[in-house]
Formats: C-alpha cells, sequence, structure tokens
C-alpha cells in the first residue's frame, strides 16, 4: 500500500480533496494511504510516506521539501505541486492520478 501526503498550510480545504482521492481510489480499487499535514508538520512523517503533493498555497516550499525527501533514509520521495485548478475545484481523481502517476 501507497502512502500520499499532501502539504498544505492550515488543512482546511485540503482533507476535503484528501476525502475525495480517497472516494476516487476506493471507486478504481486502489489501496492507498492519503492524508494532509501543515507545511510545518511534515518532517516528521517523511519516513511514512511514499509521495509528496503541495498545495498550490504552498508551492513556494517545493525546494525545501525536495530538499527533506532527498535525505530521506529510506531513499527519495517524488514531490510536486497540485494542478490549481485540480485543487480549486477538488478534482480527486485528477490529483490521485497525478500521485499514482508519480510512484511509477
Amino acid at each position: 500500500m501507497k502512502t500520499i501526503l499532501l502539504v498544505c498550510s492550515a488543512g482546511m480545504s485540503t482533507s476535503l480533496l484528501v476525502t475525495k482521492m480517497e472516494a476516487a481510489a476506493k471507486e478504481q480499487g486502489v489501496e492507498c494511504k492519503i492524508f494532509a499535514l501543515p507545511f510545518s508538520d511534515a518532517p516528521r512523517v517523511l519516513e511514512e510516506v511514499d509521495c509528496i503533493l503541495l498545495g498550490p498555497q504552498v508551492r513556494f516550499q517545493k525546494a525545501s521539501i525536495e530538499k527533506l525527501a532527498a535525505s530521506r533514509k529510506g531513499g527519495v520521495i517524488p514531490v510536486d505541486v497540485i494542478d490549481m485548478r485540480d485543487y480549486g475545484t477538488m478534482n480527486g481523481k485528477a490529483v490521485l492520478a497525478k500521485a499514482l502517476d508519480m510512484l511509477k
């Protein structure tokens, strides 16, 4: 089972996106754990995740997260920014597809 972390500033809207992504995963028969945390909490879970998606509001933190992800004991974690349209429309299916593509 793969674990996907969504990084945001506060977690309110990103939590809704997690719910939409979980529904899309269930519909597609994909087993994965998806959760959201604020940027400040992300470093403490790096050893537990397989990919990281940043909310558009924290895209400026991408280099910082990539640096942390590169130093992980378990190997480098892929990091990317969620498309602003997909985030704004809470398109869980599209964001899940992006995460799964990152995990290939």
